[in-house]
């Protein structure tokens, strides 16, 4: 006896499916047993949006879950990986793939840009994809705005794009049901860019806006850095007083902490301590540090010492 069309769509779902969880469970058995990354060829079997839209048949909401929850390993397992060398390549066609088969998945546009522009090794360092990813959210569901601006946060952040970042905030602004902030956020961003306090007022207002949870932390992380900013340069200011007064280069911070400058080794915000560079004198944020890598490089800390 033939099945009938309805049946037939439903066996080759089904068998799609498992087909794609068994992929995925032997996946998840090479990464323990071998570990960190693996190549292109054995993650990712379709690239094409298009002909896994025709495949997934009417399970396209399930494969965008799963292709969300590869998206997430892929970040996390590189971002976690011990390889010296850090390969994210997969991850803007995994978050393509996951928009193109439910093109109303918020937290894959939102969490995906974020993963996207984080600077390397922390991620790929690749905002012009958060940009995309976020351009194919508006696309796909103009009436959130949340994606311009979320686009206009990686102009500011990540690019420092400040006419571009008050052109996307002007245009979330205009969205029916956008938060009256916006506006004034343009005017502000295009006046006053690139100031470190008008970026925290940025992060400021999108966790005092969002309702999501892990938006919010990575709100709370990003003010933290702005502090260790905060920090970094008022050290680098004790730094070259020290060399001024004592006309010797600040080897080490128990030079400091003996010449009375500190009263002990300065730790960052989550408690790991700053590294100074005996050779320069530059203080920077270790890279054992959960704020590292900081998206915004300190300005240059010339040494302080006089010249011969």
């Amino acid at each position: 006896m033939m099945f009938d069309t309805p049946v037939r769509r439903t066996a080759a779902g089904a068998a799609l499916l498992a087909l794609l969880g068994c992929a995925i469970g032997l996946e998840a058995l090479r990464d323990r047993r071998f570990g960190g990354t693996v190549s292109a060829s054995h993650v990712l079997y379709v690239r094409s949006p298009a002909l896994m839209k025709k495949a997934a048949l009417s399970f396209d909401i399930l494969l965008a879950d799963v292709y969300w929850i590869r998206a997430i390993q892929h970040y996390g397992g590189t971002k976690r990986s011990k390889d010296p060398v850090k390969r994210y390549e997969l991850l803007y066609p995994l978050l393509d793939l996951t928009t193109s088969l439910d093109p109303r998945f918020m937290v894959a546009y939102r969490f995906g840009a974020i993963f996207l522009a984080e600077p390397y090794p922390g991620g790929p360092g690749r905002p012009d994809q958060a940009i995309a990813i976020l351009e194919k959210g508006v696309k796909a569901t103009p009436e959130k705005w949340q994606y311009p601006q979320d686009i206009g946060f990686v102009h500011y952040w990540w690019r420092h794009d400040y006419q571009s970042a008050a052109a996307w905030f002007e245009r979330a602004s205009r969205v029916k049901g956008a938060p009256w902030f916006l506006k004034s956020l343009a005017a502000v961003t295009l006046s006053e860019g690139g100031d470190r306090s008008r970026s925290r007022l940025l992060w400021q207002q999108l966790r005092e806006t969002n309702d999501n949870e892990w938006l919010r932390a990575e709100a709370d992380r990003r003010l933290i850095q702005l502090d260790a900013l905060d920090q970094i340069d008022q050290l680098a200011a004790i730094v070259r007083a020290f060399q001024s007064r004592t006309l010797r280069r600040a080897g080490s911070w128990e030079a400091l902490i003996q010449g009375g400058a500190l009263r002990g080794v300065p730790l960052d915000p989550a408690g790991t301590a700053y590294v100074l560079d005996s050779a320069t004198g530059r203080v920077t944020l270790s890279t054992r540090s959960p704020l590292y890598p900081l998206p915004v490089e300190p300005s240059p800390q010339p040494p302080g010492l006089p010249h011969a």
